[in-house]
């Protein structure tokens, strides 16, 4: 079809998003962040409610302190099991053919970081990454009115896409990190969070480590045909 030339661009950065697990030390510029919030917050959203609440940019110590008292937790069996996530993301019993892909990547993942399975101690030290942001430069906490339901989370899905689309069309990128939303009571604690909000998730930003070998990471995607059914075409 014959499209405007700009699509290519869009596509661009669509097709170019990843969630990248490794980031360079290189600097990015609150008017950096601040651009591509400015686009993200285009996002559609019910009768536009826009419930991106609060959206919390943390850099240098901020950051770090951040992550140091989520690893006090995590690193510690007995005060992780006070922890939990703040509200349910993946399923209760998992089924096919959801669980399949989910353990494809994982496998897929450790096998570019050579941990062999049964390798606990390593897995945990990958997990433990995401709390550092990955070293990416810049991290992102969401967080959502305790009172929204299901739509408004489904509304923060596209808000969050505008940010990783934005951020590959100026050759940044990012990794989206629900992991986090189990520390919710140690982040509200650090960001001073009022007790009506609740943790999305966090996002890392920044340029991709080209040499880390988890960065080579591909994950697979069902071909259009599997999964749509056209009616009256």
């Amino acid at each position: 079809m014959d499209y405007p030339h700009s699509h290519r661009f869009v596509d661009e950065a669509i097709l170019t998003r990843r969630s990248v697990r490794a980031f360079l030390p290189t600097p990015v510029s609150r008017e950096v962040v601040e651009d591509i919030l400015e686009v993200a917050r285009r996002a559609p959203s019910g009768t536009n409610i826009q419930p991106w609440n609060e959206v919390h940019v943390l850099t240098g110590v901020a950051k770090a302190e951040l992550s140091r008292r989520i690893l006090e937790v995590f690193n510690d069996p007995e005060a992780l099991k006070d922890h939990s996530e703040s509200y349910p993301y993946y399923p209760a019993e998992w089924v096919a053919p959801y669980v399949d892909r989910r353990r494809k990547i994982g496998w897929d993942m450790y096998g570019l970081l050579g941990i062999g399975k049964g390798d606990r101690e390593r897995m945990q030290e990958q997990t433990a990454r995401n709390f550092m942001f990955f070293d990416a430069p810049v991290g992102f906490m969401f967080t959502i009115d305790s009172a929204m339901r299901t739509g408004s989370y489904l509304d923060y899905g596209m808000f969050l896409q505008n940010i990783m689309i934005a951020a590959r069309a100026r050759g940044l990128d990012t990794c989206p990190q629900q992991a986090f939303s189990r520390f919710h009571r140690v982040i509200a604690e650090v960001l001073e969070l009022p007790p009506t909000q609740t943790v999305v998730c966090g996002m890392a930003l920044g340029h991709a480590d080209p040499d880390a070998p988890i960065n080579r990471l591909v994950t697979e995607r069902e071909p259009v045909a599997s999964f749509t059914r056209f009616h009256g075409f």
